[in-house]
């Protein structure tokens, strides 16, 4: 455990770090996409992941002819954020579209044919793949009592929130 301001969190190692941070985000499937307009404001648009690859690739399917393309050809530095009850992850990397159709028919489903009917045939269907550089998550174990538990401690004691941490290069 590490000090931190009024409280203590659990710090792993890297290695550690960086399977914790995966795994987290195999059962979370949409993320917020942020991209960098060119007046340099940022653009967040909700994006249904399709994979995790193990070598931290993340991919999702979008239309080709959207602000958010546009804005990650122009600077594709990107970043994600993933949420769920008891878990956050936060994680940046390089965006590229990708024109593959066999990959983009392995990952077609139903959701992607509500934004893009055509199918995976359609000429404005398209993959975005994000090579993860690093990222963040905080992760509250034990589900959803431990998260109460843990809080209504913070407001007992006046110590921060316990939550496991970490921050990893990917």
């Amino acid at each position: 455990m590490e000090p931190g301001p009024g409280g203590y969190r659990r710090r792993v190692t890297d290695t550690d770090d960086q399977a914790k941070l995966l795994e987290l985000m195999r059962d979370m499937y949409v993320a917020m996409l942020t991209t960098t307009r060119d007046n340099g404001t940022f653009q967040a648009v909700p994006m249904a992941r399709q994979e995790v690859d193990p070598s931290a690739e993340l991919w999702f399917i979008t239309a080709r002819d959207t602000e958010h393309v546009r804005n990650l050809q122009a600077r594709p530095q990107v970043g994600l954020t993933f949420s769920s009850r008891d878990s956050w992850v936060s994680v940046h990397g390089t965006a590229t579209l990708v024109d593959d159709h066999a990959k983009l028919e392995e990952l077609w489903n139903t959701f992607a044919e509500a934004w893009l009917p055509g199918g995976p045939d359609d000429d404005n269907a398209a993959l975005i793949r994000v090579d993860l550089a690093g990222g963040e998550y905080w992760d509250s174990p034990g589900g959803r009592v431990a998260s109460l538990i843990s809080f209504v401690k913070t407001k007992v004691t006046g110590d921060t929130y316990d939550t496991d941490t970490g921050t990893a290069d990917l």
